[in-house]
């Protein structure tokens, strides 16, 4: 039996384009017959990771890109000025032992010629030092290729705790296959709870150097937008987060931080042409030993404003609503569950759910989470 956090956020977007298509349009997709504003899965995490590097430390976190020589690189001349000219080889060595390839860089511009892997690469900065430390061994040795027993030392550098955002995102590298690590959270696209359409910002700029006969506009064009309330939807699996970071302790960290991460951040595109930035209007936040429940269905219909209440209000209480309806339904009710509301409770809310303050939530997570996982006697990873 495994523990599921599921986390649920109602955000209203004013105008906006957070997350574009390859035409420069805000995403869109169809549900309920009726078209919604649309964040990538994707973006949502770029965004996430992000919060994490200001919240926890660069040692339990990863990079990812295709300068992971480079990286171990500088690792090796700063731990050793001595081998500052053969760094690079080194460090080249150390990473293809672990089968993932590297070349040089067609890139134009200051990356071009350098040595960098075939595509993006998750790695973390545990693994770095731990690359950049067996690279160094093997330059003492005076070794310059790596042999079978030399590639097991390598790959047994990404084994046993993971980092934080690898545990929670997953790691899939093509050439190797045995180092990808399975995701124990999984993120849904967030989706607007109401109908949309996308709309258009005209504007003109002018010439502040353009001649007084001259009234025209230095240049016309347009920037497309949409304004809606999102739906956001995040699940992790805590038991299968322990094994990955060792222990109950830092799981229960992990999902405290998630937390934090998931309804404070959010994708940066166009931010200054619309500054739309704002916080979730509703965080719910259900803890299950059964599976993961999106609760999206709530929104097939398209949510309206009414006389009385906004989009938002409205979308609010049919979360509480559709969660209740299928605690009754199935016959399963959360084993915890908690939600923060900016103005008043919503009693749908409310009667499923403890209403708490957001400065408590993490808190409160991260003990139901030690309370949990101890009385499920989850252990962590073994070496």
């Amino acid at each position: 039996m495994s523990i599921y956090f599921n986390f649920y956020a109602l955000q209203n977007m004013p105008p906006n384009n957070v997350n574009r298509d390859d035409t420069g349009s805000p995403k869109m997709a169809p549900y309920g017959g009726v078209m919604r504003s649309r964040v990538s899965s994707q973006a949502q995490k770029h965004a996430m990771r992000l919060y994490f590097k200001d919240h926890f430390k660069g040692d339990n976190l990863g990079v990812r890109t295709k300068k992971a020589v480079s990286l171990i690189a500088d690792r090796i001349s700063a731990k050793r000025p001595d081998l500052a000219d053969k760094a690079e080889h080194y460090a080249q060595m150390a990473l293809e032992a672990t089968d993932i390839k590297t070349g040089k860089s067609t890139r134009k511009g200051v990356d071009e010629g350098s040595i960098v892997t075939s595509y993006l690469v998750f790695i973390a900065n545990s693994e770095l030092d731990g690359l950049a430390d067996l690279a160094i061994s093997w330059a003492d040795a005076g070794a310059d290729k790596a042999d079978a027993a030399m590639k097991k030392e390598a790959k047994k550098v990404f084994h046993g705790t993971q980092a934080i955002d690898i545990a929670l995102f997953g790691r899939m590298l093509a050439d190797a296959a045995e180092l990808n690590t399975d995701a124990s959270a999984q993120v849904a696209h967030a989706i607007s709870v109401d109908a949309v359409s996308q709309e258009f910002d005209y504007f003109t700029a002018v010439d502040d150097e353009a001649p007084k006969d001259n009234a025209g506009a230095g240049m016309i064009g347009t920037v497309p937008f949409t304004s809606s309330t999102l739906y956001r939807y995040a699940d992790v699996n805590a038991t299968a987060l322990v094994g990955q970071l060792g222990s109950v302790d830092a799981a229960a960290r992990a999902i405290s931080g998630f937390a934090d991460a998931f309804f404070k951040s959010m994708p940066t595109g166009k931010q200054t042409t619309f500054a739309n930035r704002t916080l979730p209007e509703v965080c719910f936040v259900t803890i299950r030993e059964d599976q993961p429940v999106n609760l999206a269905d709530a929104y097939e219909k398209p949510v309206r404003a009414t006389k009385e209440n906004s989009v938002t209000e409205n979308a609010a209480r049919r979360l509480g609503k559709r969660e209740k309806e299928l605690d009754e339904a199935y016959d399963v009710k959360p084993v915890a569950a908690f939600n923060v509301t900016v103005g008043d409770p919503v009693a749908e809310l409310d009667a499923v759910s403890e209403h708490v303050t957001f400065s408590s939530l993490s808190k409160n997570l991260a003990s139901t989470a030690l309370q949990l996982l101890g009385q499920h006697n989850v252990s962590g990873a073994e070496d």
